[in-house]
């Protein structure tokens, strides 16, 4: 039994997707949160300023004397997990692994679908882990940069959004696509009308996934907590009262408290 907190990181409030099925799945444990909304995005950023930055705001987590952390931003798992994980003794995961294992779970024809935030997609960490898992595999890579402006305003079922998706994913589908990764946590959100354009086709939630592996790692090493009553902290380092309204999105509830940091 461990009672110290899980800590989430994200370049900004779509980590809080894998906030939400934390809830879900491991309702008693504690979350700290932090978000590095002063610098987001992380995508366009050079892989050397990604490392620098995902170092320090898990040094952050660190001092918060978490027991585990998810790096629920796509970008600094691509660029930095391995790294991260070799310098720390505590369970570390990214988003990235656990929903492209999960995809080859679940195909029939091994033609795979990734869609992603333009540095996501640029940097093939998809395309890699899945080729990686299964060499047979075919991998249809599309960003779709529009998702999150969407979600951060709200626009969840708007007739624009609709289109927008739409007019995303039809060329995914027409490739003969079977799954098809939500590659950014903002994505889930729009779960509901991107089912409605890709049909059958199966839809992999990374954020979903990887709370999933999460749980498995902290039962197999005896970290879960027995606690009734759980606890979450959320950290911001720059607009908290935009964390704090965009997160309502997220979660479907107020944050009560949102507090700016410097992790640095």
């Amino acid at each position: 039994m461990d009672n110290r907190p899980i800590g989430v990181f994200d370049s900004g409030v779509g980590g809080l997707s894998v906030v939400k099925e934390i809830v879900r799945q491991l309702p008693q444990e504690d979350i700290i949160y932090f978000g590095d909304t002063a610098h987001l995005p992380y995508g366009p950023k050079t892989s050397q300023t990604i490392k620098r930055l995902v170092r320090d705001n898990v040094r952050f987590l660190l001092k918060k004397k978490v027991k585990a952390i998810i790096l629920a931003c796509h970008t600094a798992s691509a660029f930095t997990l391995e790294e991260i994980r070799e310098d720390n003794p505590i369970p570390i995961m990214g988003v990235i692994g656990p929903g492209a294992e999960e995809a080859l779970r679940v195909t029939k024809n091994r033609r795979i679908g990734v869609i992603g935030t333009y540095g996501t997609i640029r940097s093939g960490a998809y395309a890699k882990e899945l080729k990686r898992l299964e060499p047979e595999a075919s991998v249809i890579e599309k960003p779709c940069p529009l998702f999150v402006p969407l979600v951060e305003e709200g626009w969840i079922k708007k007739e624009a959004t609709r289109l927008i998706i739409r007019e995303y994913l039809e060329p995914l589908k027409e490739e003969g696509i079977d799954t098809l990764i939500l590659g950014c946590t903002h994505y889930p959100l729009l779960k509901e009308e991107i089912a409605r354009v890709m049909g059958e086709v199966y839809l992999i939630d990374s954020a979903r996934a990887t709370v999933a592996q999460m749980r498995g790692i902290l039962e197999g090493k005896n970290l879960l907590t027995r606690k009734e009553v759980s606890r979450h902290s959320f950290f911001v380092s720059d607009a908290p009262e935009k964390f704090a309204r965009l997160g309502r999105i997220f979660l479907g509830k107020e944050i009560e408290k949102v507090e700016k940091v410097n992790a640095y």
